[in-house]
């Protein structure tokens, strides 16, 4: 895929992930739970790879954030989540993997990379422990639905070779 179509496709899945921010979201104290973003990080991991799935969370991010549909804490998450699942995506060649990847950089790794902000912007020193649990819960639908769709897609052959084409060993050299 050349990178006019992968920007492209970055810019579709940042606007209709933004879009429907509005729509399908879960307040969940100080966080809104956005199990969409984590379904595009995936799709994004796959299909286009690291730098521009991290791209695609950094847009969603700050499109939310500007519509007031977001929170701080949507960066780490999201940013590392979605880098997680695209490397470990391009090293396994497996869906499954990068919905993990997914999961735990989100879930783990981004909560955790949101202590600081909380401690900083909203003086709340439960937040470790409390966000955990909220982005564990959200990454992990979005992922299980990514993986899901991503299946199906491959089965039918809908997306062919844009699948494999963002592993390590195809670097179109």
């Amino acid at each position: 895929m050349n990178k006019t179509r992968k920007i492209t496709y970055t810019a579709i899945i940042a606007g209709l992930t933004t879009a429907t921010s509005t729509l399908i979201y879960i307040p969940l104290g100080f966080a809104k739970i956005f199990p969409i973003q984590h379904f595009a990080n995936v799709i994004s991991a796959v299909l286009l790879g690291p730098w521009y799935a991290v791209i695609q969370a950094f847009l969603t991010s700050t499109l939310r954030n500007m519509m007031g549909t977001g929170s701080l804490f949507a960066f780490p998450g999201s940013m590392i989540g979605a880098f997680l699942a695209a490397i470990v995506f391009a090293k396994t060649k497996r869906m499954s993997f990068a919905a993990l990847g997914e999961v735990v950089g989100t879930g783990i790794l981004g909560a955790m990379a949101t202590y600081p902000i909380g401690l900083l912007f909203l003086g709340q020193e439960a937040t470790l422990f409390g966000l955990v649990p909220s982005f564990l819960m959200s990454s992990f639908a979005g992922a299980l639905l990514a993986y899901s769709l991503l299946k199906v897609m491959s089965r039918n052959k809908v997306i062919g070779g844009l699948i494999y084409e963002n592993s390590t060993y195809n670097r179109g050299f």
